[in-house]
């Protein structure tokens, strides 16, 4: 990363070439994340047996993510109205709508987008929630059947283990990806991308530490998860996520790492690719702050009743939008848009997006690993006290 930021810094031309070298361990990464889901989720959904537990821990997977999501979007609304990073900042009126895809989804268009019409073509376009779906009913499916669909999932159980060899050897590659896409993005924006709107580049990343350390510190506390054995669980895949700012490049090792601190396969394999779509603690403390952010650079007073307005409507346009392209500026041109707040305001965001999103994309990935552990603690496994083994088994 040091590096990648000296190449750009002391010699931007360079550094702009090095795009393919970080698309390629991107493109890599993006290959795993499809076959490896799905082996795993079968695997371990059918291994498990009992699909009235599978249904039990859906229950309480979301009902965590709706209360950890809920306390980031309030987090992020506190630290916005004490530090006010938007005042004094000036609009540009800039059409910023030609940068922004225009994504409308209704509620219905959500939930049929959920259920695929071809396994293939979700696995194509590595549309994780949709992946999901397939492999947990036809892991129901494996299990239903019993012993007769027992060289299927030994079948999917390989696939797992082999997936997670590939990812090892890919993870060779990840120094010189992550350094390759800090060269290119500070290269190509210059040093100003790293100093640019100071005040609220800190307020965001003051407040997404303040999440992980005191909620998400608060978790770990309560529901007694070894904190030492954790943080090595989540180190690397918050590193890759950090630096190249893209959740799908730590997914495959994120499910490695969790499953090897001692999360059960069925648990792991279906809580955090799940919390992909509707966990992103990251995305939405920066929503609620990004939204009162442009208010306040366009002088427009919210009364707080209007913030928990806010507030509602980027919780329920938040969920399940994680496969759009720059889906936190999609959601945010559409509150902008819905409480008339100019949406000139975002071209001023998207000058340092690429540092905003480096933040909320590794807690997004911190979140979703400890939300794994957590449901396997809820449902009376003990992850982390056997860290060392190589992987956790149901």
């Amino acid at each position: 990363m040091a590096v990648g930021v000296a190449l750009g810094l002391f010699a931007p031309g360079f550094a702009q070439q090095l795009g393919p070298v970080s698309n390629i361990f991107l493109r890599l990464i993006r290959s795993i994340i499809a076959p490896l889901l799905f082996g795993t989720l079968v695997s371990g959904i059918a291994g498990a047996g009992d699909l009235k537990r599978m249904g039990r821990i859906g229950i309480k997977t979301l009902a965590y993510f709706e209360v950890v999501t809920t306390l980031a979007l309030f987090l992020g609304l506190g630290a916005v109205n004490l530090v006010r990073p938007g005042d004094g900042v000036p609009i540009a009126r800039a059409a910023a709508e030609t940068a922004i895809p225009q994504n409308r989804t209704s509620a219905s268009d959500l939930i049929e987008h959920i259920f695929p019409t071809s396994m293939i073509d979700a696995m194509a376009r590595n549309d994780v929630l949709q992946v999901v779906v397939f492999s947990f009913l036809f892991g129901a499916a494996c299990a239903g059947i019993g012993a007769k669909a027992a060289p299927v999932v030994s079948f999917c159980s390989a696939l797992a283990e082999v997936m997670f060899l590939f990812t090892r050897y890919v993870m060779y590659l990840a120094p010189f990806g992550v350094g390759a896409a800090l060269a290119v993005t500070v290269g190509s924006k210059g040093a100003g991308v790293l100093f640019g709107l100071g005040k609220l580049i800190a307020t965001m990343y003051a407040a997404q530490a303040l999440f992980v350390f005191v909620i998400l510190g608060a978790v770990v506390a309560l529901f007694r998860i070894p904190a030492a054995a954790f943080y090595r669980a989540v180190r690397e895949p918050f590193a890759i996520a950090f630096s190249t700012a893209s959740s799908e490049a730590a997914l495959p090792l994120a499910l490695e790492n969790m499953e090897r601190f001692g999360v059960p396969k069925h648990i792991v394999g279906f809580v955090l690719p799940t919390g992909y779509s509707f966990n992103l603690d990251g995305t939405t403390l920066y929503l609620s702050l990004a939204s009162v952010f442009v208010a306040q650079a366009a002088g427009v007073h919210l009364s707080f009743g209007e913030q928990l307005l806010m507030m509602l409507t980027l919780m329920l346009t938040s969920k399940g939008v994680a496969g759009v392209p720059r889906a936190a500026l999609v959601i945010l041109a559409g509150t902008l848009t819905t409480f008339r707040l100019p949406v000139e305001g975002i071209s001023i965001l998207l000058g340092v997006d690429a540092l905003l999103d480096m933040a909320r994309t590794s807690v997004n990935v911190v979140g979703n690993c400890l939300a794994s552990a957590v449901v396997a603690r809820w449902e009376g496994y003990s992850p982390g006290t056997a860290d060392e083994q190589t992987h956790a088994q149901p």
